[in-house]
């Protein structure tokens, strides 16, 4: 569910980088510039640009900060610790707030079929679970990085709360 959500949003994101209006796509910064710019944003419901790259790359975003806080918890749990509880708690904090009660009861229900934690890390395929461990030790700051990157820049231009 999640993994088809993104591929769609790439999508439209390779689209509009492949796109008449390319060079306006070349970075975040330049793409926000570009569309708020030209009021290619819908601040409300009624969209008249649902698949503006503004509000493509928010939804990304937000993914972005439920698997942070997901890894992290996956990173720093005990060797029992269930992934769907860290699963289902990293996206209470996260996406849950963005999702109708339908759709949050279908993901809550998706993530009881997530694997335990040692097989979860054993899947990743960079080793040992403990060698898993340090790959996110090493992942998990740079995939911070991103997010605030891009935190920043939505806050800066009160796009945090696009519909």
């Amino acid at each position: 569910f999640i993994s088809k959500d993104v591929v769609t949003k790439l999508q439209i994101m390779d689209q509009l980088r492949s796109g008449p209006q390319q060079e306006h796509y070349s970075s975040l910064q330049a793409m926000v510039a570009y569309e708020v710019g030209n009021q290619l944003v819908d601040l409300e419901r009624r969209s008249r640009h649902p698949d503006s790259g503004c509000r493509t790359v928010l939804r990304l975003h937000r993914a972005l900060r439920w698997l942070q806080l997901f890894l992290d918890g996956v990173r720093t749990s005990p060797e029992d610790a269930r992934t769907s509880v860290l699963c289902t708690d990293s996206y209470n904090a996260s996406l849950a707030t963005y999702h109708p009660w339908i759709i949050r009861r279908a993901v809550t229900v998706a993530f009881c079929a997530l694997p335990t934690r040692k097989v979860f890390l054993e899947s990743m395929n960079v080793g040992s679970s403990e060698q898993a461990v340090e790959m996110l030790n090493e992942a998990l700051p740079f995939i911070e990085r991103v997010y605030n990157i891009s935190q920043k820049l939505y806050a800066e231009h009160a796009l945090l709360d696009l519909p």
